[in-house]
């Protein structure tokens, strides 16, 4: 990988299924995406050059045909169909893509001839610049460049058919380029493999409606945009500016970030590509192609996606946008158990790292109201034991902590009775109050008393025989054979126990022991490569590959599946065991260039390889990689420091001083 935002690749991975894996993105700020394929290939149904921020795909592909006098037409594009041929097969023609500060780059070569395609999309406003340019030819040579628009217009999660409704593509968002003509006719069964690995349908049909055509030199272009919304007949920037802009803005946000090393610099690119606007308050989109906006995974990632790369002033706003999250979860389900606590330790987190007093002060009856919320019992089945103080989920809502995949059944992971990650999340946030009221100059003897009788509480109820800590306590009757019927004690070795010793006020330093104990059980089992496993190996239940159906990958989505997202806690705990932790991340700045292109993977299958798999561009993964390498370049600097303090204190004395 060159150093930098570049990332290169050659003919032969082009050409190859890496071509057909690995999958670049570009995003508009608002939601919207154009997302594909090295080879361009379209292997999954939302892979278009145009998605609307509410998941509509508009332009599916532009199919170039280049004609150059006295050759056969190279057709450079590349489509899979449901009778298995790859036709026409254009990425044998590949001989390089790119992404270059955020834009991805095709070069295709015909003899002396090269064309160059370059995607980018306006900041703010769902279109896409999709420029070609020939940048190599015989002197005085022309060629003529004709783009076939196949279009279609469907909600990202399905499919569209030529006997379904005619489609009027003028109705929905504007194509615009030289030379149209309009075709008018659809191409039959696109296939879809990626669908097809996941139980899905994978075929569509695919509208072309009309072609674009330039007689081109060295040097000149021909760009087409798509353009979708209420301001679709609003004139674009030409499309060189489109890529120049978006090349501009990635260099800044790589300056803002401070980011030296190549990794950094795509990681806060990735960063980026999940923070959007929506009226005027920025939100996290949690992962591309499929996910939305929610609560949990957007102040899960805050750290790393807000801190992390210099844009705290954001983050303050979207902070502010949450301040009545408090009186929400009295009023309505939230659909989300954990996810207000995530919000308390993203604003927690905020003000240590920025220092800000003010908005200490102004967010302070905010994060008061959320525990106060939970104190009362809230909508989505979250109450306070009287007993022990701790928190606890009813049955009717076992499925709405961040291990919530389900099935009719139920959920495949229910988590009723009380958690282990939400309760070191409430000792948590009752420990965030104390330490905001002080900073606010209020009494904090109260909540003191409440946050330590919880802490005294968790350690009691939730310390197992085993070493670790039980994952669930008075949990309702087990989901597979081992744990009979009853109320029990969940003993299953998950990560779930990590947050007790990675979050800024929970108890790690007040039980090394068990801190130490917990961290070899999970070292021994739950970590691999790309993050940590959700379910022991060796542990009745567990899943170590996450394909085929929706029934066997949300099987095993929280039961054994691999979460790069963990890297984070899991860093934040080795670092206050005072253990190394250099090689945490050792594979996953290889992975950037694996699967979503510059980005990591939401999860990854628990058995070796540790195949990724599931959104290929995900947030919280992001936020943790970036966390997690923030936190080790601290702790080396610390330990380059002390090794140099310890260096000179070793030093032998002068002979004059030996003398004295």
């Amino acid at each position: 990988m060159p150093p930098g935002s570049v990332m290169t690749f050659g003919p032969h991975a082009c050409a190859t299924p890496t071509g057909f894996e690995s999958e670049w993105l570009v995003t508009d700020g608002l939601g919207g995406y154009a997302t594909g394929t090295i080879a361009g290939l379209r292997t999954r149904r939302y892979h278009a050059l145009l998605v609307t921020p509410d998941r509509q795909v508009a332009l599916a592909a532009l199919d170039p045909v280049l004609s150059i006098p006295g050759r056969p037409d190279a057709r450079l594009a590349i489509h899979e169909w449901g009778s298995g041929a790859l036709d026409p097969a254009g990425h044998q023609l590949l001989e390089s893509f790119e992404i270059v500060d955020s834009v991805p780059r095709w070069r295709w070569r015909v003899g002396e001839y090269v064309l160059e395609r370059e995607v980018a999309m306006t900041r703010g406003r769902n279109a896409v610049a999709v420029v070609h340019r020939l940048v190599a030819a015989p002197p005085g040579a022309e060629v003529t460049l004709t783009l076939t628009a196949l279009c279609t217009w469907r909600d990202a999660d399905s499919e569209r058919y030529r006997t379904g409704e005619p489609l009027a593509v003028e109705e929905h968002y504007r194509l615009d380029g030289p030379g149209w003509k309009p075709v008018g006719e659809w191409y039959l069964d696109a296939y879809h493999r990626e669908e097809a690995a996941r139980g899905l349908n994978p075929i569509e049909d695919l509208y072309a409606a009309g072609t674009f055509a330039a007689t081109l030199r060295v040097g000149e272009t021909l760009t087409v945009t798509a353009c979708s919304g209420e301001d679709r007949d609003e004139p674009l920037p030409a499309g060189p500016a489109v890529v120049e802009e978006a090349r501009r803005r990635a260099r800044k946000l790589v300056r803002q970030a401070g980011a030296r090393a190549a990794a950094d610099k795509l990681l806060v690119l990735a960063a980026d590509q999940f923070i959007v606007e929506d009226g005027g308050v920025p939100a996290v989109v949690a992962g591309y192609p499929w996910f939305g906006r929610y609560l949990r995974d957007t102040m899960t990632a805050y750290e790393g996606l807000f801190l992390h790369t210099g844009r705290h002033a954001e983050g303050r706003r979207l902070l502010q946008a949450h301040a009545g999250l408090g009186e929400r979860m009295r009023r309505e389900p939230l659909r989300d158990a954990d996810g207000p606590l995530w919000y308390v330790h993203a604003v927690e987190r905020h003000i240590a790292r920025t220092g800000d007093q003010e908005l200490c002060a102004e967010l302070l009856p905010a994060v008061e109201a959320v525990v106060a919320a939970y104190t009362k019992g809230t909508r989505d089945g979250v109450t306070v034991d009287p007993l022990d103080g701790l928190l606890a989920l009813d049955a009717e809502h076992a499925g709405l902590t961040w291990m919530n995949a389900s099935l009719p059944r139920g959920p495949v992971t229910p988590r009723d009775g009380k958690p282990v990650e939400m309760n070191a999340l409430w000792a948590n946030a009752l420990g965030v109050i104390s330490v905001m009221r002080e900073r606010c100059g209020r009494d904090a003897s109260v909540v003191h008393g409440r946050r330590d009788a919880v802490r005294a509480q968790f350690v009691k109820r939730f310390r197992a025989p085993g070493g670790w800590l039980y994952d669930l306590v008075d949990a309702g009757p087990a989901p597979y054979p081992k744990g009979g019927s009853g109320v029990h004690d969940d003993s299953v070795l998950r990560p779930n126990q990590l947050l007790a010793f990675s979050l800024p006020y929970g108890f790690g330093t007040d039980e090394p022991h068990l801190r130490d104990a917990v961290l070899r059980a999970i070292g021994g089992e739950l970590v691999t490569p790309l993050g940590l496993r959700t379910h022991a190996p060796s542990e009745y239940g567990y899943e170590g590959a996450h394909r085929g159906g929706v029934v066997a990958r949300d099987t095993a989505y929280h039961q054994g599946a691999v979460w790069p997202w963990w890297l984070g806690p899991y860093t934040d705990a080795l670092c206050a065991a005072g253990r190394p932790v250099d090689a945490v991340l050792g594979a996953v700045e290889g992975h950037l260039g694996e699967c979503g292109l510059g980005s990591v993977s939401e999860i990854a299958e628990g058995d070796a390889p540790y195949r990724a798999t599931g959104a290929p561009f995900s947030a919280r993964s992001v936020a943790a990689v970036l966390h997690a390498r923030a936190v080790i370049r601290q702790n080396c600097n610390l330990q380059g420091s002390e090794k140099t303090k310890l260096s000179r204190e070793a030093r032998p004395r002068t002979r004059r001083n030996a003398l004295r």
